[in-house]
């Protein structure tokens, strides 16, 4: 088999994937609405939305936090939300001189308040960072989520509302927790449309 035959048959094979995880979301979807509900609740009441990731979930908590600033859809006002993974100058100076594990914890304590809504991207759900980061949350009084993967790690058991996505493979993981957070910014804009 040529290099040519071997990456066309990946790419079928990688969308078969894709597909199969696809034709199980609709298991997500209660805990779905449960999150609209609690974002909805927490801007309503003046908090905001606090995303953050590792790698790839750190672009993915980044780029979800930029579609409640900016907009997603439809025309609307500037949402409150902000990923915790942006400031290089607070990234670099806590893993330098603390520890990274609590580089997330740390701008927690510093930002959140009751009001606010929480969520930590893992797909393994073992993230060191992104749990004590939910717990140190937990502790202010927030509404914590974990969008996570496998079998949900020890995350499960730290998050008010884990969303497991049960799939072995991180790609996989990831496109589902984009699915849901993209499917978040849509409704939210027709609750923020039909309130104004």
């Amino acid at each position: 088999m040529s290099i040519i035959d071997t990456v066309a048959t990946s790419y079928l094979e990688s969308l078969n994937r894709h597909q199969a995880l696809f034709e199980t979301m609709e298991a997500y979807h209660q805990e779905s609405i449960q999150l609209l509900e609690a974002c909805q609740r927490t801007l309503n009441a003046g908090g905001k939305v606090i995303w953050f990731g590792n790698g790839g979930s750190a672009a993915d908590a980044q780029h979800l936090a930029a579609e409640f600033v900016v907009r997603y859809k439809l025309e609307r006002g500037p949402l409150a939300a902000i990923a915790l993974t942006t400031d290089t100058s607070i990234l670099t100076a806590h893993s330098n001189d603390y520890h990274f594990d609590t580089v997330f914890e740390r701008q927690v304590q510093a930002l959140c308040k009751k009001e606010d809504l929480v969520i930590g991207l893992t797909t393994s759900g073992t993230s060191a960072n992104i749990n004590l980061a939910l717990a140190a949350a937990n502790d202010v009084g927030a509404y914590t989520v974990a969008f996570t993967g496998r079998d949900g790690g020890k995350v499960k058991d730290i998050a008010k509302l884990p969303i497991i996505i049960k799939n072995d493979e991180t790609a996989r993981i990831q496109e589902a927790h984009m699915f849901i957070g993209h499917w978040l910014c849509e409704a939210i804009d027709l609750v923020v449309a039909e309130q104004q």
